[in-house]
């Protein structure tokens, strides 16, 4: 049994330095005044599932992650409306060279996993290992309480509503994108050490449109 425990304990540790090895990276303040009207952006949306070999900027990653669901108020009310204002819905930024949380009041990338895990993500569908960042859309159904039945039809709607601010933006800023549903939920479960009442619920591969 102690050395059950042992085990567990060096593999525990083991993992933790791992996910260590990578920094927290700063992103840099949102341009709020970037992109083409909204009229246009919802004429151009479109689903692409071709990237340009080129990993995205600090720049668009940092006004990508805001418009998706940044902090738009002094009172830290988001981009992206949610049901009973309970802010469920947690980004997560799967690159090659790691997954990362995206937290909205420090306006970082907090590491999480090392590694490229962006085939959990694809589920089946390679294209989705192109694209240089894949976000995935994760509700945290603790957050809602003991408010309703129909937590997972609110966390659902809440997804669905930051998948579009992603898609509009994308097709303002010139990026390309398709939202998803399919990928391999339990593989991400364990990768980004997600507790059982956090549900991953939609994904967007991101990148520069291949010429």
């Amino acid at each position: 049994m102690r050395k059950l425990s042992f085990i567990f304990a060096t593999l525990l540790l083991a993992a933790t330095m791992h996910a260590q090895e990578l920094k927290t990276i700063k992103l840099n303040t949102p341009d709020k005044n970037r992109g083409s009207a909204v009229m246009k952006a919802l004429s151009d949306r479109h689903s692409d599932r071709e990237y340009a070999a080129k990993e995205l900027s600090l720049q668009d990653l940092s006004d990508l992650l805001w418009a998706a669901n940044g902090i738009n108020r002094p009172d830290g009310k988001r981009t992206a409306p949610s049901a009973l204002n309970k802010q469920d819905i947690d980004i997560y930024v799967i690159m090659k060279e790691g997954a990362y949380l995206y937290d909205a009041k420090a306006n970082n990338l907090q590491p999480v996993a090392k590694g490229d895990h962006r085939g959990a993500v694809a589920g089946g569908q390679d294209f989705v290992k192109s694209a240089p960042a894949c976000l995935v859309l994760v509700s945290d159904l603790s957050r809602f309480g003991n408010v309703a039945d129909h937590t997972k039809l609110m966390a659902a709607v809440d997804a669905g509503i930051v998948c579009q601010n992603i898609n509009v933006f994308c097709a303002s800023a010139g990026l390309a994108t398709v939202p998803r549903a399919s990928m391999d939920q339990a593989a991400l479960k364990q990768i980004l050490k997600l507790t059982d009442n956090q549900l991953p619920i939609m994904n967007n591969p991101v990148g520069y449109p291949r010429k």
